[in-house]
């Protein structure tokens, strides 16, 4: 079930250069939706909607945040929304993350712009869970104080080793791993990355979900823009990330 509509603008930040944060009034929205969940926002002048995921979701407040990267003309006429302004969407799409029983301990890990809904997800473990980030670099960094804020343990990576540790987040996963063993992983960012974690997890016997990034039109399963190659029971078929996920089970997805 999902809502569309034009919902107020509440606060807008600049996070990084290209990176933009936008908190949005939508109660109706906010209510239904789960973390791993997407939006499809509409770009004036722009025929095609454009899937950015939720960062964060406050039923009490009646509002989601969406942390987006300009990758084109459209993302570029979404950031020059502000304050005040309204937004076109259609929210909650997809499938979100599975939530484990409490006290059960989680394992977030994000790469690059795949790291604002690892946000969601670390606030429904809180202190039982720990955040891996990978940036190209120290002015690439988003988001640190707010997984502190939620009380999970954070792990930062840069490429260049300008900020936290030097490396990827698969190294930081593996030194994590050495320490404790959590009963879940969830992961978003680029194929490779996703790729190497779930092997890591099936070594390891951890289960894994994955929120795939893929270019989307409609959003609700009605074109085969975003199809991907999916295993179940030993059968591989296509199936649609806006529709069947964009969170799979890591093991599903056949990675190229």
């Amino acid at each position: 079930m999902f809502k569309q509509g034009k919902f107020p603008i509440i606060s807008k930040k600049n996070l990084a250069k290209g990176i933009f944060d936008i908190e949005v009034l939508c109660p109706e929205v906010a209510e239904l939706s789960k973390a791993g969940q997407f939006v499809q926002a509409a770009a004036e002048g722009f025929f095609l909607r454009r899937p950015i995921s939720l960062c964060d979701i406050d039923k009490k407040k009646g509002t989601i945040r969406l942390v987006f990267e300009i990758r084109g003309k459209g993302t570029e006429k979404l950031a020059g929304l502000n304050t005040g302004d309204t937004i076109d969407l259609i929210a909650p799409l997809g499938n979100g993350f599975k939530v484990l029983e409490k006290g059960k301990k989680a394992v977030c890990i994000g790469g690059g712009i795949g790291t604002p809904p690892m946000l969601g997800i670390a606030k429904e473990y809180g202190e039982n869970a720990t955040v891996i980030s990978g940036f190209r670099n120290m002015a690439a960094v988003i988001l640190q104080d707010d997984y502190k804020a939620v009380g999970a343990k954070t792990v930062l990576c840069t490429d260049d080793g300008t900020a936290g540790i030097k490396g990827f987040v698969t190294d930081a996963f593996k030194a994590e791993l050495e320490k404790d063993k959590p009963d879940i992983v969830y992961a978003c960012g680029p194929m490779i990355m996703l790729k190497n974690i779930t092997a890591i997890c099936k070594e390891n016997g951890i289960e894994c979900q994955v929120s795939l990034e893929q270019r989307m039109a409609c959003g609700v399963g009605a074109c085969l823009v975003c199809v991907c190659r999916t295993v179940k029971s030993g059968e591989e078929f296509n199936s649609h990330v806006c529709k069947d996920g964009p969170v799979f089970d890591s093991e599903e997805v056949v990675f190229e």
